[in-house]
Formats: C-alpha cells, sequence, structure tokens
C-alpha cells in the first residue's frame, strides 16, 4: 500500500491530481450531471467538498486532460471541446454594506483580466458587468460559457444576525444570479453550490430553472467519503484505528440513496492526528443556532425523532428561518427516514454521528452557562450512579447538577416549571458526554420521555411534575406503574440486557427534583 499526501484544506483540483495527494473519484458522477442535464444547484454543509467539485468542473471544461488521466471521465470525455468558465466563489467578508458589491466587481476583474479583454465601459454594476461577460465571452470563442457558482449564500448566511444586510445582500444576488437566466443563450452549463436551500422565490426566482439535486439519490455520494471510498483509497492510512469507532463517530451523513457518507475533514484530520476529536465541529461552532434555538423556545428534545416536512427543508429565507431546516442544511441533523403522507413526503432527522451529537450539545450548555468540565464530571456521575443501580444516588447526583443551571434560561421563563425543561437538561447533559440516549422513543402504547443504554443495561426514564413535595414518592410510584402499564420496557428486552423503568419526578413550585423511583421489568 502506498501512502500520499493528506490533501487536507486543498480545493484546487490540479494540485491534488499533480503533487501526489489522495483522491476519491467522482467523476463518474460529474459525467452523469453533465451529460443529463444543463442548469444544478447543490446543497451541502461546509467542508464537504463543494469547491474541490466546483474546481474539478472547472478543469474538465477547461480540457486540462493530464489531470483526469486515470479517472473514469478520462475515456469518455470529447477533449477537444473546450469551454470559456465564470467561477465565482464567495468566500470573503460581507458584514458591511458594500462588501458585496466590491467583492463580485474584483472577481469579474479578475476573470476579465485572466481572458485578456477589456471591461464593457456601458457596465456600471457588478450584474450588468456579468451579463456584458456572458455575451462577449460566447461571441469571442463562438463556445457557451459555463458557469460555476461557490458558496453562492455566504453573504447572506453571514449576517443573518442583521437581518436588513441580509435581505440587502439576498436582493443583490438575486440580481446577479437572475443575468444567467436572461443569457441563456451563451450559457452552456450552470452549476450552483452553497450550505443552505434558500427558496427559489426569494433567491432563484430569475433562475428558477435550476434542477436541485440536493436529496437526489443518484448524486447523494457527490460530495463526501463512503466507507468503501475509506477502504479503497485511504487504506494505507487504517492500520492502528478501530474501524468501528471510525464509523461510530464520524459516519452517518445521509442524502438519499444507500449510503451514509463522513465528512472529508474529518477523517483528513483523523488520519493525520491519529486522534477521535471533533475535527470538524471544531471548525465553526454553531452560535447563531444556539441562540435561535433559545429565542425560538425550541427544546432540543424536538431535534430528534420528528417528522419534518420536505417542503419545510427544502424551503428557506431570511424572513421564514426554521431552525430545524438551517441545522439541517448546516450538517447538525441528517436524515434517517422518510414516510409519505398522501401526496407529502415527511423526513426523520437525527444527529448524524456521536461528534456532531456530542460537541453541538455541549455548546448549548456552554450557551446557557453551563461549564464543560462541570457538565463532563456530572454527566460520567450520573452514569455511574445508573451502572450500579444506586438510583437514590442518581437522585441527589441529579439535583445536584440541576441546581447549577442559571435562573436566565428557563426556555421562556414559564415553560421551565414543566418536565420538559428538565428533560432537556438531562438529555443533553447525557449527550455531551457520549452517552448512548435517544429522546421520546416510541412503543406500540406510548413514547417514552428517554431511554438510555449503558453498562450492557437499559434505562427508561419518564419525567413528570407534581405541585409540592407532599405526595412525591406516590406520584413517583404512579409514573412507574403507568410506565408498566403501557409496555414502555417491552421493545427492549430482546437483548438479554437489564431494563430499569425510571420515574422521576419535579416540583412545579419549587423548581427542583423531588423523587426518583426505579424498577427492574
Amino acid at each position: 500500500m502506498v501512502r500520499r499526501h493528506l490533501p487536507i484544506g486543498i480545493q484546487d483540483f490540479s494540485t491534488i491530481r499533480g503533487d501526489n495527494f489522495y483522491y476519491v473519484d467522482k467523476t463518474p458522477l460529474i459525467h452523469r450531471l453533465v451529460s443529463e442535464g444543463r442548469y444544478y444547484f447543490l446543497s451541502r454543509p461546509r467542508r464537504f467538498g463543494k469547491s474541490l467539485l466546483v474546481d474539478t468542473l472547472r478543469q474538465l471544461f477547461a480540457g486540462k486532460r493530464r489531470l483526469f488521466r486515470g479517472l473514469v471521465i478520462h475515456d469518455h470525455w470529447d477533449w477537444t471541446v473546450t469551454r470559456p468558465v465564470v467561477r465565482l466563489s464567495f468566500d470573503g467578508k460581507y458584514n458591511e454594506p458594500g462588501n458585496l458589491d466590491s467583492d463580485v466587481a474584483s472577481q469579474l476583474e479578475g476573470i476579465e483580466e485572466d481572458a485578456e479583454i477589456e471591461p464593457s465601459p456601458s457596465a456600471k454594476t457588478g450584474p450588468e458587468r456579468f451579463r456584458s461577460m456572458l455575451q462577449r465571452f460566447h461571441r469571442i470563442t463562438g463556445r457557451q460559457v459555463v458557469v460555476l457558482v461557490d458558496e453562492y449564500d455566504k453573504p447572506i448566511l453571514d449576517v443573518l444576525d442583521n437581518p436588513e444586510l441580509a435581505k440587502a445582500n439576498r436582493d443583490y444576488l438575486r440580481g446577479l444570479y437572475g443575468i444567467v437566466r436572461g443569457c441563456a443563450e451563451h450559457v452552456r452549463f450552470v452549476f450552483v453550490t452553497g450550505v443552505s436551500m434558500f427558496s427559489k422565490v426569494s433567491l432563484f426566482c430569475g433562475l428558477n430553472n435550476l434542477l436541485d439535486i440536493s436529496l437526489d439519490p443518484r448524486f447523494a455520494t457527490i460530495c463526501g467519503f463512503t466507507d468503501s471510498d475509506l477502504d479503497a483509497v485511504f487504506a494505507p492510512e487504517l492500520p492502528g484505528l478501530d474501524r468501528e469507532q471510525v464509523r461510530h463517530s464520524y459516519n452517518g451523513y445521509h442524502w438519499g440513496g444507500e449510503e451514509k457518507l463522513y465528512n472529508p475533514l474529518d477523517m483528513l484530520l483523523l488520519f493525520r492526528n491519529r486522534k477521535f476529536d471533533s475535527h470538524w465541529y471544531e471548525t465553526g461552532t454553531p452560535k447563531f443556532l444556539h441562540h435561535l434555538m433559545v429565542e425560538r423556545n425550541l427544546n432540543p428534545l424536538q431535534l430528534e425523532n420528528r417528522l419534518v416536512a420536505e417542503r419545510r427543508l427544502s424551503r428557506f429565507d431570511v424572513d421564514d428561518i426554521d431552525p430545524r431546516a438551517l441545522m439541517f442544511q448546516a450538517g447538525y441533523l441528517t436524515i434517517v427516514g422518510e414516510e409519505r403522507r398522501g401526496t407529502d413526503t415527511f423526513f426523520a432527522l437525527e444527529f448524524p454521528n456521536l461528534e456532531v451529537r456530542r460537541s453541538f450539545n455541549q455548546d448549548m450548555l456552554a450557551h446557557l452557562g453551563q461549564k464543560e468540565e462541570e457538565v463532563s464530571w456530572q454527566g460520567h456521575a450520573l452514569l455511574e450512579w445508573l451502572e450500579a443501580n444506586d438510583f437514590d444516588g442518581f437522585a441527589e447526583q441529579l439535583r445536584s447538577h440541576l441546581a447549577g443551571i442559571p435562573d436566565q434560561w428557563r426556555l421562556g421563563g414559564d415553560l421551565g416549571r414543566y418536565e420538559s425543561h428538565y428533560a432537556a437538561m438531562l438529555y443533553m447533559t447525557f449527550c455531551a458526554v457520549a452517552a448512548d440516549v435517544r429522546a421520546e422513543e416510541s412503543s406500540s402504547r406510548g413514547r417514552a420521555d428517554m431511554v438510555l443504554r449503558h453498562g450492557g443495561q437499559v434505562f427508561v426514564l419518564e419525567l413528570k411534575m407534581a405541585e409540592g413535595r407532599n405526595g412525591a414518592g406516590a406520584a413517583a410510584t404512579r409514573v412507574l406503574s403507568q410506565m408498566r402499564s403501557r409496555g414502555y420496557g417491552e421493545k427492549y428486552g430482546g437483548r438479554g440486557e437489564p431494563i430499569h423503568l425510571v420515574g422521576v419526578v419535579f416540583g412545579r413550585k419549587d423548581r427542583d427534583l423531588l423523587a426518583v423511583r426505579a424498577e427492574r421489568c
């Protein structure tokens, strides 16, 4: 097995192909893309290989045959035909008025200089200059133009916390992208990438013939690595790594089709550092998402095991931000199931893997004022009491943990009096210490608040509220009786593990843990 260089941070196709870097051949899908259509849009999370894909298309249409030797597309492409390529990449900063216009002007000027053509004196604005460029490229070369747009939505996503500037940037981009539709006779191929799926009405009204392949199973693996990619391409890097731990920690992204995917940055940094860490997640923390969840009173328990309409996931605008849609598009949630109801399609979402689940909840707790080391200590202590079946010790530990929660976050104030708040805090704590926990798992006769698998045992937890301390123990006993009658533990009996039903009661007025009762079923 011959080891190659790891292409960490390299998005230039010619560098990867010319300097002995690893490369996963995506050209079979690229060939299908170019052969079957002309106008495409692809949404994928950051650091998923979109920029490399765009640059590969650029080099392909430019006829750089030597770069494609040994790849599938090499023998299936007409290398005698080259086309002018206009590539726009929005990787700058756009947090001030005028930044976007200046960046577009600079990019177009660079393209004109590379092509050795003079700017049109009549083109005063970015969109006008763009139109003139497409027309002149076609006229000068006699061949239609390829338009590639990378990170099309970054000028908007960067300023979502500034709605007025976000709208201004959106409207500017709408005018820019609309030029492509008006120049259809000059354009052969269009490929647009980004993180979010902005509504065509809001952003692409002038380019509504884009085919969105983001959830098309045929192109599900056009970015990212599959298990077979790791085994075939990166085989020299795998010895010494626990393959199952690799899969559990990083695999799980899914946009249709049969295979789940790895984020490329995660794998490349794992191969370099030989350490299981939050490689992708730590390159950009979703602080805006945490703020949005608190602002919208979105309980973390509502992120998983929920069906979301497909149209909701693929409709996004500055004035209509669904946190779950944003989390899906940004890569913090992924599709784990699909359900048809009449003419509508619904998707079930979950965190894609251990890295994202643990890191997102750690950061959410930090956003709420919890120190990481305190959460870690408390979370592991709770797990130890459960593993020892010491439910009195678990109760005391949980009471201590909840006492440290800042009062300023109570899911909008009054909601903090209800069990959803305490369930959320317990759930996030378990997630933050990488426990195997699932929220609101359904059985044939109901839905348990939380199911935890730990130490070869299963713990089914149900949280309830009581008016006061008097009768709290009886209330916890009633919770156990209800769980037993609804068969909450029955679905977990097939693995031969001990199953414990755990009833947890909080005080509505006291805002404190009042009682914990447990029984083995």
